[in-house]
């Protein structure tokens, strides 16, 4: 009797034995012949299966039977052998569920601590009221500065556009093209291109340099906001940015 070697991948089943068993019938016949009459050949067949089944335990304990072929028949008639086999001892192995991932172990060496979530930071809404916002201020008289020079003059060169973060209720105008266009003309500011540009009321400029945040600071340098004029319909531009501004913040 000749078997393929092959290394086994799982306990035999029943359907294995049962094309075994043909082979067995022949064999029990031939040691019938040679041993005489009085064997009887379907108890010696079957204490044949019996110690292959014996033996297939030894050689897959539970614990370390692993599928190497998921969905197989022998894995499935191996996993119902080892149930029936645990609960007649009385220790049943818990079977895997589909679905869900598990949640996390959670350690009872240590007590559970809750944190509360932390609330969001609220900031105060802009003021943008008062004489300072009002579009009528500004006229044909009115001097303004470059954002850049009015974060210099404060002391706050270092740090680009700090001036509005800081200060950010002041009134700003960015200025677009025809604005930056005509301010290059006449060398207020350098042609930047696509870049932004800010223009802030000189009068709002001296106001913070004389509070208490800036009149003792030394890196004052008030002379670098050098001031201009601007022609009426950029003023005009100008009140309707500032009405503009001053209705978003009610």
């Amino acid at each position: 009797m000749e078997h393929d070697d092959q290394t086994p991948t799982g306990p035999p089943s029943r359907e294995t034995l049962s094309h075994d068993s043909q082979f067995f019938e022949k064999a029990a016949e031939n040691v019938k012949e040679n041993v005489g009459e009085d064997i009887h050949t379907e108890q010696l067949i079957r204490e044949a299966c019996r110690n292959i089944l014996e033996h297939a335990k030894q050689l897959f304990p539970e614990g370390e039977m692993k599928s190497t072929r998921p969905g197989s028949e022998v894995n499935v008639k191996r996993s119902r052998q080892v149930d029936e086999d645990s609960s007649q001892r009385g220790s049943p192995v818990p079977k895997k569920r589909k679905g869900r991932p598990c949640a996390p172990a959670i350690s009872y060496d240590r007590p559970l601590t809750f944190s509360t979530p932390a609330k969001p930071k609220t900031t105060e809404p802009v003021k943008r009221e008062g004489p300072k916002w009002d579009p009528a201020r500004l006229n044909d008289g009115s001097t303004f500065v470059l954002g850049s020079r009015a974060n210099k003059a404060l002391g706050m060169g270092g740090t680009r556009g700090r001036i509005y973060i800081k200060h950010a209720d002041l009134f700003k105008y960015a200025a677009d093209a025809q604005d930056k266009h005509w301010l290059a003309e006449r060398q207020h500011m350098r042609a930047t291109g696509g870049k932004m540009a800010y223009l802030l009321i000189e009068e709002d400029i001296q106001d913070l340099s004389r509070s208490d945040d800036y009149k003792d600071c030394p890196e004052l340098r008030m002379d670098e906001m050098k001031p201009f004029t601007v022609p009426p319909w950029m003023v005009e531009k100008m009140q309707r940015a500032m009405d503009a501004q001053r209705s978003e913040s009610v």
